[in-house]
């Protein structure tokens, strides 16, 4: 029971360290030596898929080795990163192109705030359309300033709609 308990805390662990992981591959690879690969991704071509889908692959190689060495090797621990690394490459899937970007037209019309919060977050990363001068580079957590934006967002439309009221 230990054991279990210490791969469900290694999962859980690698999840929230490939958020880092992202953040500094996105800011330093996708805009860095790797931009010929991102840089669809800012200034939209015609088309479903892009150059920087080839990262959905990238990012799955190593969750894939993990999880083959460890389930194959019988190394539980290094099954369990790479079941955390699948798990946030699930988030990051469903995150990005399906509430982000839409690609998927699943939650088109969500108020959730923490939603909101993220894409904008997202909308302020895809104004550079060049690898430099970029913000926002993670995924799943978000800059205080981004919060702070869509809570102003929100006082305003309340303060609207109770002078349209009265």
């Amino acid at each position: 029971m230990l054991q279990v308990l210490l791969y469900i805390l290694i999962v859980v662990v690698t999840f929230f360290f490939m958020e880092g992981v992202a953040w500094f591959t996105h800011k330093y690879v996708m805009h860095g030596f790797l931009w010929v690969l991102h840089k669809d991704h800012h200034q939209k071509q015609p088309g479903f898929f892009e150059k920087n889908d080839a990262f959905f692959l990238i990012f799955a190689i190593p969750s894939f080795l993990c999880l083959y060495f460890g389930a194959t090797q019988h190394i539980g621990w290094l099954a369990a990163i790479g079941t955390g690394i699948l798990i946030y490459g699930i988030a990051y899937f469903l995150v990005h192109d399906v509430i982000i970007h839409q690609r998927f037209k699943w939650f088109t019309h969500s108020q959730n705030k923490y939603i909101r919060v993220l894409r904008w977050a997202h909308k302020m990363h895809h104004k550079h359309l060049s690898k430099e001068d970029g913000e926002s580079f993670g995924m799943l957590i978000v800059a205080k300033k981004y919060w702070d934006k869509v809570a102003r967002d929100e006082e305003i439309a309340s303060a609207n709609s109770s002078n349209r009221v009265n």
